[in-house]
């Protein structure tokens, strides 16, 4: 396969700078997206200038100046959008809007990967408010693309293993403890933990892949489809140790969201399906997605238990 020139947009982030990392060690030409002012954010001014010094390339442009997006847009074959789902509805939804329309214009994409790496939206039709504004912003997305006809891959990644994995999958933990655990209902339904870094890696192994052309494309890693029971297992076999264990059921669970911000009551109704209800494995993959270690065995994904040693 050849190798393409990749803009990252949002670089700096939490995924993004994993994607930077993957696209170069891919070996392609690799720009980022950067506000031509950063104010004094020296922390990423202090990454942009180090990913210059690996073989980036830097690009100025804002979601404030569509030129510019569009001139960024014109220098690659593919752009991929990791802007920060923090930014909740309007204003998320807004700038990947603009970036579909700069591509739309520039005309030269060979592959757009929006920003989503995470549940497939496409399956989240009857979730509940107010976590499905998110799902239903992606779908925004998605339908301007596709009647922009731009080519398209969509990354499904599942759970991020720094979130899940290093909370036992309990919300709002993010280092497994070595005393308790809470078990959201019966802790068996089945969740899906990838590595950040494994993310990245699948992520732009799918952009010269005529395979992942127009599909969304499943992070599926077999060793990693745990239940959160398994995990603390696996966790407890690690320390030496068994943890003291209380449960959660669906009900309080959905009582205590109710006492939460707009933002938390977000995520938590992510848990919700994932922990609850088990909407990651509840499905066969059909033929318009596919799943990437089945594409991609030569990728030696991060198993659950090597994650959890690093919290050792």
């Amino acid at each position: 396969m050849g190798k393409s020139k990749v803009l990252i947009v949002g670089g700096t982030g939490y995924i993004g700078k994993r994607l930077v990392k993957a696209s170069l060690a891919q070996g392609h030409v690799t720009y980022v997206l950067h506000r031509p002012e950063i104010g004094v954010d020296i922390e990423k001014l202090q990454m942009l200038l180090l990913f210059k010094k690996q073989g980036v390339r830097l690009v100025e442009g804002s979601f404030n100046d569509y030129k510019s997006l569009v001139d960024a847009v014109k220098l690659v074959d593919v752009v991929i959008c990791a802007i920060s789902g923090v930014h909740i509805r309007s204003h998320h939804i807004l700038l990947q809007l603009k970036l579909v329309d700069a591509i739309k214009e520039a005309g030269n994409i060979k592959r757009f990967l929006p920003s989503e790496f995470g549940t497939d939206p496409a399956r989240m039709a009857d979730a509940m408010e107010p976590g499905r504004v998110t799902f239903d912003d992606k779908m925004v997305v998605r339908k301007a693309i596709e009647d922009a006809g731009i080519p398209f891959t969509y990354i499904s990644a599942n759970c991020f293993a720094g979130y899940f994995l290093g909370g036992l999958c309990q919300p709002g933990k993010i280092i497994p403890s070595r005393a308790n655990v809470v078990i959201l209902g019966d802790g068996n339904q089945k969740v899906i933990y990838v590595d950040e870094d494994d993310i990245a890696t699948y992520t732009i192994k799918t952009i010269d892949d005529p395979r992942a052309l127009n599909k969304t494309i499943y992070l599926r890693p077999p060793e990693n489809i745990l239940s959160q029971r398994e995990v603390i297992e696996i966790w407890e076999e690690l320390i030496g140790k068994v943890l003291n264990k209380s449960t959660i059921s669906k009900k309080d669970f959905l009582a205590s969201m109710k006492e939460q911000s707009y933002a938390e009551q977000v995520g938590l109704t992510h848990y919700y399906h994932v922990c609850y209800e088990g909407c990651l494995t509840n499905f066969v993959i059909d033929d318009e997605r596919e799943e990437a270690s089945m594409f991609y065995p030569d990728v030696k994904y991060t198993t659950a238990a090597d994650y959890l040693k690093r919290y050792l």
